[in-house]
């Protein structure tokens, strides 16, 4: 099987080259090291895939590069590239438009006239917002709270479209908060660590009473595998939730057990676009997919804050 990943340089995206390559795919990776976070990160990622896998790696951006030679007989699609960030999105929209609406929709064009029989595309918790019932499933009506959610959605929606009138076979996957070994620098557990680590205090939005519902980023790329490999209807949409509820509060409490540290907290006011809760009902995932979640939130920041200081020691 030949897999291209969209975003492979990313969090997510190198998890999933690393065990595609693993389990024996030959894996088209393209990503444009955009400067969203440090990209010594991303190239870090690359690096540790490429110690244990081989890969086809193209440092390329999808708005302009010829889709025709990266399909070149590739199987499945794995889409996880995008511009993400909910507070950047206010001051940034032109660039999530671009990166998340108008790459898939030119990535779906391509893909119509191929032999690909799978594109998954990473989603977003982010498309329900404030929907006010937990844990949330897939038929209720989304109501995105940030313009970041909001181009989240459209690009569901346009796989939806592909996938009703040219019946190019789609999955969507709705991702709620994942974490793990390489995640994002703007992403909260990762500030938290290196806080803690470093003395640095932390910014915290509102009380810490926010509820979420974390998931493990190894439990991430296996929804995925089962996406790409299990007959489903064109167009579904499916939640990948960690099936708990854990507040920032809890989060903080954890990290400061596992590494021995007080966080300092700087209190701030909450800021537009960020939620109050989300938890994802995950029937519909093992119905369709046969996917559970493994990994409790203790487990998976345990293995966070290994490679936090296993990261710093190597300098």
């Amino acid at each position: 099987m030949r897999a291209l990943v969209t975003g492979a340089a990313g969090f997510i995206g190198s998890h999933l080259v690393e065990h595609l390559a693993a389990a024996g795919w030959d894996v088209v990776a393209v990503d444009c090291m955009t400067p969203y976070y440090d990209v010594a990160q991303k190239q870090d990622n690359l690096a540790a895939v490429r110690r244990t896998s081989t890969i086809e790696f193209h440092d390329e951006d999808l708005r302009t590069v010829d889709l025709t030679t990266l399909l070149d007989h590739v199987d499945v699609v794995f889409h996880q590239a995008g511009q993400p960030g909910v507070r950047a999105s206010w001051e940034a929209f032109d660039s999530y438009v671009e990166h998340n609406i108008m790459v898939t929709r030119r990535l779906l064009e391509a893909v119509r006239s191929t032999g690909v029989s799978r594109v998954v595309f990473a989603s977003s918790s982010s498309v329900y917002g404030n929907i006010g019932t937990y844990p949330t499933r897939e038929d209720m009506l989304p109501g995105p709270q940030s313009p970041y959610g909001v181009t989240k959605l459209a690009a569901e929606h346009l796989c939806g479209v592909y996938a009703r009138n040219w019946d190019v076979p789609t999955v969507a996957l709705r991702y709620f908060t994942v974490f793990g070994p390489r995640q994002r620098p703007d992403m909260a557990m990762h500030r938290l660590v290196e806080a803690a680590l470093t003395g640095n205090s932390f910014p915290i939005f509102g009380s810490g009473d926010q509820i979420r519902d974390f998931t493990y980023v190894d439990d991430v790329v296996a929804a995925n595998m089962a996406a790409a490999t299990i007959d489903v209807t064109s167009g579904t949409v499916v939640n990948v939730a960690g099936g708990g509820s854990t507040t920032l509060s809890d989060v903080i409490k954890t990290i400061e057990r596992l590494t021995g540290r007080t966080i300092a907290l700087d209190r701030r006011p909450v800021e537009p676009g960020d939620v109050d809760r989300t938890g994802g009902a995950i029937d519909k995932a093992r119905d369709l997919l046969g996917w559970s979640p493994h990994v409790p939130v203790d487990d998976g920041l345990e293995r966070q804050v290994d490679w936090h200081m296993r990261r710093r020691r190597a300098g």
